[in-house]
């Protein structure tokens, strides 16, 4: 998921961020999200707004602060939890309208994006689940949702803060100190009729967020198993890093779930690749697939050049076997290349994966027809066709990067058009390549696990 920083708090939000300054929102129309879409919408030139309805009940609007367009107005109103009131970037609306609308990943977001839904916290979504076509939910262990209660328990100082105005703000660089004495003055601003105290979240503290079981670079790298170098610098490659949960000033600092959770992304969408590679003749690293055409063209080549030798009684010219073989390598690479190349190859790679989609989601529908004929209560899954999976070999083969989307879009379409639980095609898949596929048993459970969405592997890995 993106995370959103937010840069100020309305007054009039249920769910203040902490060291947020607090901002004068009484121009907003917080109960009329129509109006607020239309203090931005068609109002000029960059300006903009938006309403919708949430699936669950509430809303969420969005709009450009008209009086200093830098900054839009972000409103979520939870028909149980209350209302949240953000002040963002102004170019930011249309990432966190991604996420309240259709993220699945709750609408409160602290410690660089654990997200709270109401009734627990989870971790930031890295883990892509493509059966479910979003990111694998995980909760934070032993979480402990902290109230503008709990911490007004000591209570602030509201005489020694201030409430910020639109017109002149900028966004501070850093969180605000004595934040509870702004937390006071906003708690002494409730209206009558305000979320309760007690039901206003502000935070979480679970054991992974304390800041001595923390990870620094060094300690990312550690846990993904990844060279330090491998990594990018934070200065240069944030967006290649997970976000991170504290900001020091030697650098950033990660949760270990996240950094865990970061690495086994990683290796999903890289290990297949490292897995069903090799070393071509040439000496650089190419998928198996690759290297298996290459190597047979090399062949076809070289025994054709030899057979024309043979014919012609040039035996006196021949240059030799070894300069035969280093000349049918040459004439067959790019050949080779272009049985896979997705891009302007023989093949039409793109199309085949739709296909195999089609053929092995088509195989389920009949086991499910037949089932449904029976009476059954439950479905049992036929194995995959034999051709079906020399097919399927042949793209992993070639595209080993393209394989944990392959197997997504497989589960996806069984959980979708048939109702069938990702873990059931799961597997399905991985009883079929072990009875059929050219690849042996171990390779076959080292792809799964990396490539199968988190929902279609079983909770032991298998």
């Amino acid at each position: 998921m993106s995370w959103i920083r937010p840069v100020a708090n309305g007054l009039r939000t249920d769910h203040p961020v902490p060291g947020l300054p607090f901002i004068n929102d009484e121009r907003l129309p917080l109960d009329n999200p129509d109006a607020i879409e239309r203090t931005g919408r068609n109002q000029g030139q960059g300006l903009w707004g938006r309403t919708d309805s949430l699936p669950g009940g509430g809303w969420v609007a969005f709009t450009t602060e008209t009086k200093n367009r830098a900054y839009a107005w972000a409103v979520h109103q939870h028909p149980t939890y209350g209302r949240t009131v953000l002040l963002i970037r102004d170019q930011d609306m249309s990432s966190l309208h991604h996420d309240w609308m259709f993220g699945r990943n709750g609408f409160l977001y602290r410690h660089g994006g654990y997200w709270w839904d109401g009734t627990a916290w989870h971790r930031p979504g890295q883990v892509v689940d493509r059966a479910y076509e979003g990111y694998d939910a995980r909760p934070v262990k032993d979480a402990a949702t902290v109230t503008a209660a709990d911490l007004l328990h000591r209570p602030g100082e509201p005489g020694n803060a201030r409430i910020a105005k639109i017109a002149d703000f900028t966004a501070p660089e850093e969180p605000l100190p004595h934040w509870r004495d702004h937390l006071a003055l906003w708690a002494a601003s409730r209206r009558p009729g305000s979320l309760p105290l007690d039901r206003c979240v502000i935070d979480l503290r679970a054991p992974e967020l304390e800041p001595a079981r923390l990870v620094d670079r060094t300690g990312l790298a550690q846990i993904a198993g990844r060279a330090l170098d491998d990594l990018p610098h934070p200065k240069y490659g944030r967006r290649s890093l997970p976000v991170a949960q504290d900001e020091t000033a030697e650098g950033p600092r990660w949760s270990q779930p996240v950094a865990r959770d970061w690495a086994e992304q990683h290796r999903s969408a890289h290990g297949p690749q490292a897995l069903l590679s090799g070393t071509t003749t040439f000496g650089t690293e190419q998928p198996l697939g690759l290297i298996a055409d290459h190597n047979r063209l090399t062949k076809i080549i070289c025994d054709s050049i030899e057979d024309a030798d043979s014919r012609q009684q040039k035996r006196g010219l021949r240059l030799g076997k070894t300069n035969h073989e280093e000349s049918a390598a040459q004439l067959a690479w790019w050949p080779a290349v272009a049985l896979s190349d997705d891009t302007d190859g023989l093949l039409p790679v793109a199309a085949l994966r739709t296909t195999l989609v089609e053929a092995i989601v088509g195989g389920l529908a009949e086991d499910v027809e037949r089932a449904g004929k029976a009476n059954r209560s439950g479905v049992s899954l036929g194995d995959i066709r034999r051709d079906v999976v020399k097919l399927l070999d042949w793209y992993i083969l070639r595209e080993p990067d393209g394989t944990p989307v392959l197997f997504g879009e497989i589960c996806l379409s069984a959980r979708l058009r048939l109702g069938l639980e990702p873990r059931d095609v799961g597997d399905l898949l991985r009883r079929s390549l072990h009875l059929d596929s050219e690849l042996d048993g171990e390779t076959v459970d080292a792809l799964l696990d990396l490539a199968l969405p988190p929902s279609a592997k079983r909770a032991d890995g298998r």
